[in-house]
């Protein structure tokens, strides 16, 4: 399921639109998280999209948690409707998932922060036969000429244990 999660994280990032390479953001990672390489970082795609991966795994080795930061350079003159990026990040999110046999409901795109900037965010709860199985969590923030989107999921009980965790990166992000 985490690993369903890392291939539409990919593709979703991708709906922010991006021109040129920049900076890529700092992040520092808390302990025990291990840092991924993200397939398609090299050649024309860095230039265009800066993504930084993380996973948390169990004792056994086995994904628990994943969070990863999209950053892009919106094109001079482009003008980002986060609100309708965000929509289409939570509808494809919920697609997939329905693919797959789960059922998600997600909460209403609201006002949110991410480090020092306004953006908006959505928290899908993704259940199968009732039970809660998966969270997932979207967040997109404007600064300028950049556009950023933090996702993060992870199994129910890993989403709740980790919330510390993710606050600390969110927070402490620099952008």
């Amino acid at each position: 399921m985490i690993e369903s999660f890392k291939t539409r994280a990919a593709a979703l990032s991708l709906l922010v639109l991006a021109g040129v390479a920049q900076a890529a953001p700092e992040i520092t990672w808390p302990q025990g998280w291990t840092v991924e390489a993200v397939p398609g970082q090299d050649g024309d795609s860095a230039a265009k999209v800066s993504r930084q991966r993380a996973v948390k795994n169990d004792a056994a080795g086995n994904p628990q948690m994943v969070m990863e930061l999209t950053a892009s350079q919106v094109e001079s003159g482009h003008v980002v409707n986060l609100q309708g990026v965000l929509l289409e990040m939570r509808k494809s999110v919920q697609k997939d998932f329905a693919q797959s046999g789960y059922q998600s409901v997600c909460n209403k795109i609201h006002a949110a922060k991410l480090s020092r900037l306004e953006a908006l965010e959505t928290t899908c709860t993704i259940t199968q036969n009732g039970r809660h199985v998966l969270s997932q969590t979207l967040v997109a923030a404007l600064d300028g000429d950049k556009a950023y989107v933090l996702s993060y999921a992870g199994q129910a009980a890993a989403y709740a244990d980790s919330m510390d965790e993710i606050v600390l990166v969110r927070n402490g992000l620099k952008l």
